[in-house]
């Protein structure tokens, strides 16, 4: 792609060789929503979601998760006709997805509900344990109740179950983000085996399945489904150990993963394991000739070289390019060879909060555009599933930025 190699730094030390930038995590961060793609079409559902209390409720264990039926505002997938040009699906995907007192969750959801958006929410499996029982968490390689991200107050784990209740019952997906976020060369999650990611997401797991146990608010509505059956996907810290982690998710059934860094705006294949492969991926970065990944920190990085309090001055240059970025790599796929694309970002506040404002205003822009489904990975999985395989292979020969003479050429089936 012609770009040039920067050296940046991974939260925890780990430096990698990159034109693309690098992935860290921060901390973390309502309203009803019909089911909907970024055009305003609907998808299915109506105007306002129920709550639990409001569907057939099955407690599971403690009472932390319910069976209450399929998830609401779910779109059919539909397969293709022959010539037809794809629509363009584009992901919002968060990582850490807490809510804290800057209120982000929520406002995201508000959001999406006013575009018409679903996304992915990855949950970190320590964002719904009580700091004061943080020893029930034992990272691999680490003592326990060791994390290198801080737990929440407990007043913001409540908000987050409520988060993750309402999300869920919105039709967004809930993954997971893992637990402590460890990035270190030595220690961290680059260096873990499969079984030591089998523990690390067993425990992330069951943090949600026995939250009611592990915090004793039992006043409080459970979790309208069962967490180890509707995941299906998540992100690694710092988009590194995918090579190990892929073995043990796939033994587990997921269906997909989003943490390989530096991907091309191209259409997704699966890994050998047999997962959908949903990486991170390079778009233009706006007075660079190289180019960035396409989330928030990856900006930070190569703008302030990763502390969060640059420049003020700077700000809204920042703030600028970082929106023109999101806004070239959505143009350059929705132009030619309609490749998914895949955001990826925090509920942080770093830079006086410039990267919210300018996703903000680029998932805004971009749901105006017609033709375009705004889902979470859980649904593009489920869309790909029902394609010809013959057409998704030939759609994967498209290259970056290449644009069909005649779509029927890449999504007519060709006969056996």
């Amino acid at each position: 792609m012609g770009a040039i190699t920067r050296r940046n730094v991974l939260a925890g030390g780990v430096a990698v060789a990159t034109a693309l930038g690098v992935s860290a995590c921060g901390g973390p961060g309502s309203a009803n929503r019909s089911g909907g793609s970024g055009d305003g079409q609907p998808v299915g559902g109506t105007s306002s979601s129920p709550s639990a209390s409001a569907r057939p409720v099955s407690l599971i264990g403690d009472g932390s998760m319910a069976d209450t039926g399929p998830q609401p505002f779910q779109p059919v997938p539909e397969k293709l006709q022959p010539g037809q040009r794809p629509p363009q699906f584009v992901v919002f995907s968060w990582d850490g997805a807490g809510e804290d007192s800057k209120k982000l969750f929520s406002h995201f959801r508000s959001v999406a509900q006013e575009v018409k958006a679903t996304m992915s929410f990855f949950l970190s499996g320590i964002y719904v344990l009580p700091e004061g029982k943080k020893d029930l968490y034992l990272p691999p390689g680490h003592k326990p109740g060791a994390s290198d991200i801080g737990y929440l107050a407990d007043e913001h784990v409540k908000m987050t179950l409520d988060q993750v209740r309402g999300a869920w019952l919105e039709g967004h997906e809930i993954g997971t983000h893992f637990n402590g976020h460890f990035c270190s060369a030595t220690t961290g999650v680059g260096t873990w085996t499969p079984s030591q990611w089998r523990s690390e997401l067993e425990q992330a797991i069951g943090f949600v399945e026995k939250w009611k146990t592990n915090t004793g608010y039992t006043d409080m509505e459970p979790l309208p489904f069962d967490y180890r059956k509707e995941l299906i996907g998540g992100r690694t810290p710092c988009l590194l150990g995918q090579n190990q982690l892929l073995p043990t998710v796939a033994d587990m059934g997921w269906k997909y993963d989003a943490s390989s860094p530096g991907g091309l705006q191209m259409w997704p294949g699966k890994t050998p394991q047999g997962l959908w492969n949903f990486p991170l991926q390079s778009i233009p970065f706006p007075g660079h000739s190289f180019q960035v990944l396409s989330m928030d920190y990856n900006m930070l990085a190569n703008q302030t070289g990763g502390t969060p309090n640059g420049d003020p001055s700077k700000r809204p240059y920042w703030q600028q390019q970082s929106y023109l970025s999101y806004m070239a790599g959505f143009n350059r796929a929705y132009t030619t060879n309609r490749a998914p694309f895949f955001i990826g970002n925090h509920f942080e506040s770093w830079n006086g909060g410039i990267y919210m404002k300018s996703v903000e205003q680029a998932l805004r822009d971009i749901a105006g555009k017609p033709d375009v489904r705004l889902v979470s990975f859980r649904q593009l999985v489920e869309w790909l599933e029902v394609q010809d395989p013959a057409v998704l292979a030939k759609l994967r020969t498209l290259n970056v930025g290449q644009k069909p003479a005649d779509w029927r050429e890449y999504t007519t089936p060709q006969p056996v």
